[in-house]
Formats: structure tokens, C-alpha cells, sequence
């Protein structure tokens, strides 16, 4: 997988996870469902943007690619504070979700190279 895709894989898998020690299931619940994350690359050499198709359970997010390791968390306001990484590199995301919709930055390095943008959630069905 080419630098700038899993850069980006990074972006859109953080911006929805929950950290070890997540809140209770009643304070997370309000966010669980299906979510589709668009990711936007403002700066850096990352792809230009890509649409991923999560899905938060009990305030943690699933993803289906055990390649990436996933923490983070979302608080009962839905705050959203995460990391994740593979392979050498990394990515922090933070944000708000309210309602159906939430928005925030990211920004990810790996040993060469640093992208960073925003990024936007729309719950699905």
C-alpha cells in the first residue's frame, strides 16, 4: 500500500475510535451506528481524500483490517480524541460528533514524511 494511503487509512479509522477504558455503554451510546468518515488532505504529500465505512459499538469504532492498531475514545458530549498507527506510522485525530454529523482535524507522519487535513462523519441507516 503506497505511503499516502495508509497515512490516510489512519485519519479516517482515528477520527471515530474509543481508548481503552472507554466511558460506559449508556454515556457512548448516543454515537453508536454506522458512520460514513470523509477524510480531506489540506497538507502534505497524502492522497487528496478518501470515504470510509465505519461502524461504533458501544462507543468503539470496528474497522476490518487488523493491520491497524486503534485507541481513542468519544465522551458522552462527543468529543473525539484518537490515535492510530501500523507499520511505522501514525496518525492523531480529534473532533466533535452531534447528532448524526461530526467534523474535526487529523494529522499523520510516518518516517519520511507528515500530512494533516479535516475530516467529516454522516451517520448511515
Amino acid at each position: 500500500m503506497q505511503r499516502s494511503a495508509i497515512l490516510g487509512s489512519f485519519a479516517a479509522i482515528s477520527l471515530l475510535s474509543a481508548l481503552p477504558g472507554a466511558l460506559p455503554v449508556a454515556a457512548s451510546a448516543p454515537f453508536d451506528g454506522n458512520w460514513s468518515v470523509l477524510v480531506v488532505t489540506d497538507s502534505g504529500g497524502c492522497d487528496r481524500a478518501y470515504r470510509y465505512a465505519l461502524r461504533i459499538a458501544n462507543g468503539q469504532v470496528s474497522y476490518d483490517d487488523s493491520a491497524f492498531t486503534v485507541s481513542g475514545h468519544v465522551d458522552p458530549r462527543g468529543h473525539v480524541k484518537v490515535f492510530i498507527g501500523a507499520g511505522g506510522q501514525s496518525a492523531n485525530g480529534s473532533g466533535q460528533l452531534s447528532g448524526d454529523s461530526g467534523q474535526g482535524r487529523w494529522k499523520g507522519q510516518s518516517s519520511t514524511s507528515a500530512c494533516s487535513g479535516h475530516w467529516e462523519a454522516q451517520r448511515r441507516g
